[in-house]
């Protein structure tokens, strides 16, 4: 199988909800452009040690779902509650990228699980337990991914995503580096509407001729 020439890195955090939000427009693209697109997604903890989580109560959190992410969300025909909980995410990443080193579908499956968790039923993502059992409803084998996360086969993996991403100068999710024939093509930041999207998608195409 031969290796698309344009390649869309995903920037996110789980517990980011405009990288939810931005997972029905990356879609649109991947319908749109198929294997002549491939996307993969990186991780980008928001807030690692020794920060502290955010506070679920926050005055500042109400006021940015209010304003910008219960509106989007109408948009885009998803269902988004705020959290009721502010965990740390390492571990939900360490898990996606355990699922990764499986299968792409895996990683697929156990993303949206792990966003619908969070951002519909409050799922703790920094409880092993938790993982646990959203990768065995999945079938998938959970027992070895509480492992994996018990001795941090994939903290490093994670560590090299965030470390990249401030390489390329990245500082908020969802952060979007476009890649041409393996070659940095640009980058955006923040949720992007589907036009925008396909539009920076069709000037790479452009460049290729």
């Amino acid at each position: 199988m031969t290796q698309p020439r344009i390649v869309l890195e995903v920037f996110s955090d789980f517990v980011c909800p405009f990288c939810y939000l931005e997972l029905p427009e990356l879609e649109a693209l991947e319908a749109r452009f198929g294997e002549a697109l491939g996307i993969r997604w990186r991780a980008f903890e928001l807030r690692p040690e020794p920060h502290p989580p955010l506070d679920p109560d926050a005055d500042y959190l109400h006021d940015v779902w209010q304003r910008s992410v219960l509106p989007m969300a109408g948009e885009r025909g998803m269902t988004l509650h705020l959290p009721s909980i502010q965990p740390r995410s390492r571990l939900a990443h360490e898990a996606h990228a355990w699922a990764e080193a499986r299968s792409p579908e895996h990683a697929d499956r156990l993303r949206l699980a792990l966003f619908r968790g969070f951002f519909e039923a409050s799922l703790d993502l920094g409880d092993i337990d938790a993982l646990m059992n959203q990768a065995e409803a999945l079938g998938l084998d959970g027992h070895d991914l509480a492992r994996a996360l018990n001795e941090g086969r994939f903290r490093q993996a994670v560590r090299d995503d965030l470390h990249q991403a401030h390489t390329l100068g990245i500082s908020g999710v969802p952060g979007l580096r476009f890649m041409l024939d393996g070659e940095h093509a640009g980058v955006l930041e923040g949720a992007q509407p589907r036009r925008q999207l396909l539009l920076a998608v069709e000037r790479l195409f452009d460049l290729m001729g």
